[in-house]
């Protein structure tokens, strides 16, 4: 009769823990919902938890224009997540012996400047110096078209260094689409039969490759921006100036795969994964970290054209998260922190998308300078083309949406600031509020 009871017991905890999840899963969906319904994102988000996808869902469409829904198994462009890819097959040919991460950069491409001071190491932490291409101005003028290696080669043998080698990081494209071009050289075959092989085909990944030009016949979603009025297409890049930075498209179940398999151990040793994690000024190798209250993930963003990403891992609780974005009209960061927020049962207000129209006159009223003891900024408010445009100190400025008479939020950040005559109430979403005095 004890072991009966015994195993009714844990049924009944079994039951309580599943319906908890669901419950969990259902409040994700619903913010998610939430932002899609009031055009701030079209995407989507899985979960992956030891090794079992949980949640797996997309919002919107991957075509606006044909109305096409997207699904899970819509390949998103995944822009530097893609770097994580590349990070991993060069740790895999350090694993073979055929390459060393004290290569110098000269032995491939010796025509850059300080080719002979940068290591394969430096390229992977980003502390090569190498000027980052897709900053260039010029870059806009290529990036939809077909730009063979030679012309790209000459491009980056053309930049001045930024700093020398090895001394600080700053991040750069033009390291990873080296790194790819080295792939290529060491192996004999392109960045695309690389990922395929050393990859994707390794792990049963079936919607993860190179991308090409736009095709919706292969669940290839398409971005877009929102101007106030329709979600706006955004024009291609041509994949060969994106190169091993930022060339992969991906769906979520692929990618939360692809990671837990990088962690396993199953891509490459546990000592190659520890060197990519070691970090320095802020840059692993391939691979960067997003704090969450007191977590830590490791994994990478990244964005091209109008798409945004962001993949991630929790080694303690063994989960992985994918975001993927198609349609950008909001933080992303604020999207990702609101899932894990849920997901980890922390306090979050869903944002307030509300808005009202207030003439210039009643808007004017609420410019001026604020501040307060507890904070160490002043807040400076002004009114520019019918919008209230707030400034904090040393900080960025952000538009304030009016969602009554006297009340308005900036949804991306959770922040609601209720004023009088004399000045505003700032409440966050945590719950904290701040009282900000008028000084003129």
């Amino acid at each position: 009769m004890r072991k009966l009871f015994a195993s009714l017991f844990i049924m009944g905890l079994s039951l309580s823990a599943t319906a908890q999840g669901e419950a969990k899963y259902r409040k994700i969906d619903s913010l998610l919902t939430h932002f899609n319904r009031n055009n701030k994102f079209m995407g989507a988000v899985c979960i992956r938890e030891q090794g079992r996808v949980v949640f797996d869902k997309a919002y919107g469409f991957a075509d606006v224009e044909t109305k096409t829904a997207a699904a899970s198994d819509t390949r998103y462009k995944i822009g530097s997540v893609t770097k994580m890819f590349t990070a991993t097959i060069i740790f895999q040919l350090v694993e073979e012996k055929k390459l060393k991460l004290e290569t110098k950069l000269s032995e491939f491409y010796p025509k850059i400047k300080n080719a002979g001071k940068i290591t394969i190491d430096d390229l992977l932490s980003h502390r090569s110096g190498i000027h980052n291409y897709t900053d260039d101005p010029e870059f806009s003028s290529y990036n939809t078209k077909l730009i063979n290696k030679r012309d790209m080669l000459r491009k980056l043998e053309e930049m001045t260094p930024d700093f020398e080698p090895g001394t600080k990081a700053a991040y750069s494209n033009s390291n990873y689409l080296l790194l790819g071009y080295i792939i290529n050289d060491i192996t004999q075959n392109t960045y695309k039969e690389n990922v395929g092989a050393r990859i994707a085909i390794k792990l049963g990944m079936k919607n993860t490759g190179y991308f090409g030009k736009l095709n919706p016949k292969k669940k290839e979603a398409t971005s877009y921006t929102y101007d106030g009025v329709k979600w706006t297409r955004t024009p291609e890049w041509h994949e060969s100036s994106a190169g091993a930075a930022v060339a992969l498209q991906s769906n979520g179940a692929d990618l939360t795969l692809f990671i837990k398999a990088l962690f396993d151990g199953r891509l490459i040793t546990k000592e190659s994964l520890d060197k990519m994690l070691q970090l320095e000024d802020g840059y692993g190798k391939g691979i960067l970290t997003f704090p969450f209250v007191e977590r830590k993930l490791y994994g990478h963003n990244g964005g091209i054209e109008s798409f945004k990403s962001a993949l991630a891992y929790y080694p303690k609780d063994d989960m992985a998260i994918s975001l993927l974005v198609n349609g950008n009209n909001y933080d992303y960061n604020a999207i990702l922190t609101g899932v894990l927020s849920v997901y980890y049962k922390l306090p979050f207000i869903f944002p307030d998308f509300r808005s009202v129209k207030l003439e210039d006159d009643t808007l004017k009223r609420f410019e001026g300078v604020y501040s307060t003891p507890s904070l160490p900024f002043k807040v400076d408010i002004t009114l520019k083309d019918g919008v209230l445009i707030a400034h904090a100190t040393d900080q960025g400025s952000f538009p304030l949406n009016p969602i009554g008479e006297n009340v308005f939020n900036f949804p991306a950040a959770g922040i609601t600031m209720t004023f009088t005559d004399k000045g505003f109430t700032l409440k966050q979403s945590d719950g904290t509020t701040s009282q900000f005095i008028k000084e003129k």
